[in-house]
């Protein structure tokens, strides 16, 4: 019997070799005799960034504006057609004033000192004082007592001047003795019994001691 010659033999091998060629290609599967062919790389693993802390937004605080108390004084002065007296004191957001025209009327009044320096002060029978209190150095405004409106400017005192007070029962009779003595030591006071006022002698400024009705009183500086 004859052998195969070597062109069929290699005729063989070829159909071989294509054979697992194309089956390689349908199954997808790579063949120990295919070492040169190299996977694709997979997908790299892609680590997403954690998200940032969400930021609070802070508002300013705005500081609160600070309040200015009214300079703690005596305030003395005239009204501006001359014919009386208004003397002011300051202390502690509270304030007295005293309008004397140095005969027969006079008023007493009191109130609070807003912190912006304004003055609503209120006495007897209707008496009203309006004012402002400018940069801790006078009382500008007006006071208005028995239906008369008066304006005035008071400036700060300085002791002995300022207002100054005396009460006191003499001979069984109730006294009350207002002053205010202004800068230039003019003093302008009522003295007042059982109701009934009168001009008030002149008291010492540097002890504040009268004499009232043959007795010695003390006036003392007046305050709220």
């Amino acid at each position: 019997m004859k052998r195969p010659g070597p062109l069929l033999t290699l005729l063989a091998g070829l159909v071989l070799g294509l054979s697992l060629l194309t089956l390689d290609a349908t199954t997808g599967t790579r063949t120990a005799s295919s070492p040169y062919e190299e996977g694709s790389p997979g997908p790299a693993a892609v680590r997403s960034a954690a998200p940032a802390a969400p930021t609070r937004s802070v508002s300013p605080v705005s500081p609160s504006p600070s309040r200015v108390r009214a300079a703690d004084a005596d305030y003395a002065g005239r009204t501006d057609d001359g014919t009386a007296s208004v003397a002011v004191s300051v202390d502690d957001g509270r304030a007295i004033a005293y309008y004397c025209d140095g005969r027969a009327e006079e008023s007493w009044l009191k109130g609070d000192v807003e912190d912006d320096g304004t003055l609503r002060l209120t006495g007897g029978d209707g008496a009203r004082l309006d004012g402002t209190l400018t940069d801790g150095a006078r009382v500008d405004g007006t006071v208005t007592v028995d239906g008369g409106r008066h304006a005035f400017t008071a400036d700060r005192a300085r002791k002995p001047s300022g207002l100054w007070r005396a009460t006191a029962t003499v001979r069984s009779a109730r006294i009350d003795g207002g002053w205010i003595v202004l800068k230039d030591g003019t003093q302008v006071g009522i003295v007042t019994r059982e109701g009934e006022p009168s001009p008030a002698p002149r008291i010492d400024p540097a002890t504040g001691a009268v004499t009232v009705d043959g007795e010695r009183l003390t006036a003392r500086p007046a305050t709220p």
